[in-house]
């Protein structure tokens, strides 16, 4: 009904994932290039997880919508709750082998010679599973050993595997060690950054002929990342009811009024404002900095024991500040290594017709990216130790100065 009214070509915010609406926010961009990488390995496991509307299956469509078919044969299965057999006439039917009926040992012999007609065919083969966290432990033992199947020292198949986050625990799993050591790329899909979701609500709006009405106000758009955090399809939801509630109104104007009219009306929490920033180190380290909050404390008998306490806190501080931000550091680290090793693999990746290195460029850059994010960071809690620490000397030196004082005119 919205899309008649507004002039729309199509519905832009359905709930069917397709990717012909594909969106790179941050972390679409980073998991594309994770599977970029992967896709040069030609081996091995890659997962991708993420929350409920992630948009993991809009992820991968666009994935296969860029894959060269003469070179590479992609095809994916939607995992149920099934056992490693039936798990290995789901992989065989989706590579077109009538298995019915067959034993497994059968089915696994039809599966590689599949896999070899492919591989002499000049083609790579990779099998996508959906709704991985619904595998039991012995369906996902059955992936790995399809894993096993090489031919002249190179592996005939690849596996992607997208699951909700609970995936991750799964496969900390003791029974599936042997499975984490094939894994050699994994990304968690985070829902859409504040910035994002304008965008994001645009990009989709443009592709069915949108003329900018209605026209959307920034405190709609803070509105609807306040009600859904970022999520796709919560997202998707919430702005096709923002729609057709424009059109029942006939609003040509979005604001967040109208958001909220209709969060209350989905249930939800009318009282929806945009999420506070984050607390910070530095926020603290303001406090202190202004002298209207130092409040002298009187002194007495027991100044003595606050001022050796105080000093405590101090060397405490001192401390800290000699290794400020040890994770911050180690994470810095972390991505240095990752740097170095996607390089490595740069060259190779050239070499593949069905991997786009500019996938790879892009990965250097987010990470390169978090990695002059994070230096900043340190560097900024180095400062704020400092202050903090100069303000506490400045105290308890002034608190020491006080009680000489008294003291003094007492003696």
């Amino acid at each position: 009904m919205y899309d008649q009214f507004y002039g729309l070509q199509g519905r832009p915010f359905q709930l069917t994932p397709d990717p012909h609406f594909y969106f790179e926010s941050a972390t679409h961009r980073k998991a594309l290039s994770y599977l970029g990488y992967g896709l040069a390995q030609g081996e091995g496991f890659i997962v991708i997880t993420g929350d409920i509307g992630a948009g993991k299956t809009t992820l991968v469509g666009h994935l296969m919508n860029t894959i060269d078919p003469s070179r590479l044969t992609a095809v994916k299965i939607v995992s149920t709750q099934v056992e490693g057999d039936d798990m290995l006439r789901l992989a065989a039917q989706s590579f077109g082998l009538a298995v019915d009926g067959m034993p497994k040992a059968q089915i696994l012999k039809q599966i590689e010679g599949w896999l070899h007609a492919q591989a002499r065919a000049g083609k790579r083969s990779l099998l996508i599973v959906d709704e991985a966290q619904n595998l039991p432990i012995s369906a996902i033992e059955e992936l790995r050993m399809l894993s096993n199947f090489q031919l002249g020292g190179q592996s005939l198949l690849q596996i992607f595997l997208l699951g909700q986050p609970e995936f991750r625990d799964l496969l900390k799993s003791p029974e599936l060690e042997q499975l984490r050591q094939r894994v050699i790329a994994t990304h968690h899909l985070d829902p859409m950054m504040r910035r994002e979701v304008e965008p994001y609500i645009l990009h989709r709006l443009s592709l069915v002929g949108w003329q900018g009405d209605p026209q959307f106000t920034p405190e709609a758009f803070a509105a609807i990342y306040a009600a859904t955090g970022g999520v796709p399809r919560r997202i998707n939801v919430l702005v096709s009811r923002v729609l057709l509630l424009g059109a029942l109104d006939q609003l040509s104007v979005i604001d967040a009024e109208v958001v909220y009219a209709v969060v209350a009306d989905m249930g939800a929490d009318a009282d929806v404002t945009p999420e506070p920033m984050a607390h910070s180190v530095l926020d603290e380290a303001e406090e202190l900095a202004e002298p209207a909050r130092i409040v002298p404390v009187a002194v007495d008998p027991a100044v003595s024991d606050d001022v050796v306490a105080l000093h405590a806190e101090v060397e405490a501080l001192r401390a800290a500040r000699s290794e400020p931000a040890a994770h911050l550091l180690d994470e810095i680290a972390s991505l240095r290594a990752e740097i170095d090793m996607l390089r490595a693999e740069h060259d190779f990746a050239r070499a593949v017709p069905t991997v786009d290195p500019e996938a790879l460029k892009d990965c250097f850059t987010l990470i390169e990216e978090r990695l002059s994010t994070l230096e900043f960071r340190v560097t900024e809690q180095d400062t704020a130790l400092r202050r903090v620490l100069t303000l506490l000397v400045e105290w308890v030196e002034r608190e020491e100065r006080m009680g000489d004082t008294q003291h003094s005119a007492a003696a």
